[in-house]
């Protein structure tokens, strides 16, 4: 251990990388994601202290305390088309994919999620939290609370889905 975490590693495997043998001989392994978290990100309209600027297509020039409504109408158009889009691209093209859906997103959008869900065969559902929030800075109990709140949310929205380990 380095100071800070793990030593780092700048050399791999060099000149003589593993060889997988994948089945059939396929030469790379593709693994989609697809994030569902559309409307549990941060925002002021549920009481959070500023609305999540962080991961949209222009920086924020928002005040603190003002609603970037900009920024909000980025992520509202991931849930009222982009998502649809990516959805019909993938179920087209028979691509598997795994889901990380927030539970509050699902339970916000109940005919995306009831989209998902119809075809096991092609999307994993994964949870990916209550809301998109950031647990490393948790307290543990409000971490507790936080997955709480997310079992019964997808308890509620996913009914006869869910499948608890």
């Amino acid at each position: 251990m380095g100071l800070g975490g793990p030593v780092r590693d700048f050399e791999g495997y060099g000149a003589a990388p593993p060889d997988p043998q994948w089945p059939g001989g396929a030469r790379i392994a593709v693994n989609f994601v697809i994030n569902f978290e559309e409307s549990s990100e941060p925002s002021m309209g549920d009481g959070d202290p500023s609305t999540e600027a962080g991961l949209i297509e222009c920086p924020s020039d928002a005040p603190p305390g003002v609603r970037d409504l900009a920024s909000e109408s980025m992520f509202e158009y991931g849930s009222r088309v982009g998502f649809w889009r990516v959805l019909k691209e993938f179920t087209e093209r028979g691509v598997p994919a795994t889901v990380m859906a927030c539970a509050l997103a699902m339970q916000r959008l109940p005919d995306a999620t009831e989209a998902l869900l119809s075809r096991p065969d092609l999307f994993d559902m994964c949870c990916h939290g209550y809301r998109w929030e950031d647990h490393a800075g948790m307290r543990e109990e409000e971490e507790k609370s936080r997955i709480a709140q997310a079992v019964a949310s997808l308890t509620a929205s996913l009914g006869a889905w869910l499948v608890l380990p």
